[in-house]
């Protein structure tokens, strides 16, 4: 099979029934996240312990499709061998890992914001335990914001419209996916709340439902390619308004469970793009808990998002993009340990 690049999917598109518009590339009882403390979360040189859940003490459980879950929920999933890019020549073995149900809202985000800049990583943070040189460098120290004033600055990052999520005070985008991180954002994020950015084979491997090689995370089979907007978000199919505008964006999880993976997590495909661990770069013929950790100038990033065809939400689909890169279509999701 033939990796798909997204890069050809940036161009007008016309659906029945909604016009044209501009396409860009870019719980069962779930489990709460477990912080690790500090600002360096999992694997890095954090604080004291804190207790079980307490990143998300006083967010109110307002995610899933009835607006009744914790959006810091947080599932397993059960590791095993997988075709990256549905590529029988690219075969990769994952480890057992969490990985969280929800993309990150703005809601999670916001406390990350009002903690800064305590809350950025320290050396050795948000590492990959089976990926060497998987944690934080000092180098990258530069590539975050100095200080509040200008992380929020950022965060505003939509220069032709108002589709970024952020509002300065909580509001009604709450249970938004948050935009406008760039990779460097993202990985200091995870790793405050405790966790890592999910590989490109991780991220690949939840999506595909392991072995079962699901084109799109709900396909039933390695055939079925059907897609509808009662399973993702994407596309800009959710108002009536000409061209891709704030009503296209959805709460997370509000096509679950119908879009959910095998291993129930929401909008693994649409919503917003997702930043992965790797740089991007040629498959390995060999993968084993693998990730491309050096020699690249840009990240990889999987799922699709809320502008984007429906093609690039395929499993066989994946983009990159420089990691300091800031756009409306970018969020992120975290993995953590099992």
């Amino acid at each position: 099979m033939v990796k798909r690049s997204a890069r050809w999917l940036w161009a007008a598109l016309c659906l029945p029934g909604v016009g044209c518009t501009t396409v860009v590339g870019l719980d069962k009882p779930y489990h709460l996240i477990d912080d690790q403390g500090g600002a360096g979360g999992a694997g890095g040189a954090g604080g004291g312990g804190v207790e079980t859940g307490s990143r998300c003490a006083g967010l109110p459980e307002t995610c899933g499709p009835t607006g009744d879950e914790s959006c810091c929920a947080s599932e397993i999933v059960a590791g095993g061998t997988f075709n990256r890019s549905n590529d029988p020549a690219f075969p990769a073995t994952v480890s057992d890992f969490r990985l969280d149900r929800f993309e990150v809202t703005l809601g999670r985000f916001r406390a990350f914001v009002d903690a800064y800049p305590g809350s950025r990583p320290a050396v050795g943070a948000g590492a990959h335990p089976r990926v060497a040189g998987s944690g934080w460098y000092a180098a990258w120290d530069e590539q975050l914001p100095p200080d509040r004033a200008e992380l929020l600055s950022g965060l505003l990052c939509d220069s032709e419209g108002t589709t970024w999520v952020w509002t300065d005070e909580p509001g009604a985008n709450e249970r938004l996916a948050m935009n406008c991180v760039s990779w460097y954002l993202a990985f200091a994020f995870c790793a405050w709340d405790g966790g890592r950015l999910p590989t490109d084979a991780e991220l690949g491997y939840a999506a595909a439902g392991g072995a079962e090689q699901r084109p799109y995370p709900w396909s039933a089979s390695p055939d079925d390619v059907a897609i509808d907007p009662d399973h993702a978000v994407y596309a800009c199919i959710g108002s009536d308004v000409a061209g891709c505008v704030m009503e296209d964006v959805f709460p997370v999880g509000s096509r679950s469970p119908q879009g959910d993976g095998l291993f129930k997590q929401a909008d693994l495909a649409g919503s917003v793009w997702e930043w992965a661990l790797d740089w991007h770069g040629d498959y390995s013929p060999d993968c084993v808990d693998c990730a491309v950790t050096t020699g690249g100038t840009e990240r990889v990033m999987r799922g699709g998002g809320w502008r984007s065809a429906a093609e690039a939400l395929l499993l066989s689909t994946r983009d990159q993009r420089a990691p300091t890169t800031r756009t409306v279509g970018i969020g992120v999701r975290c993995a953590r340990e099992p």
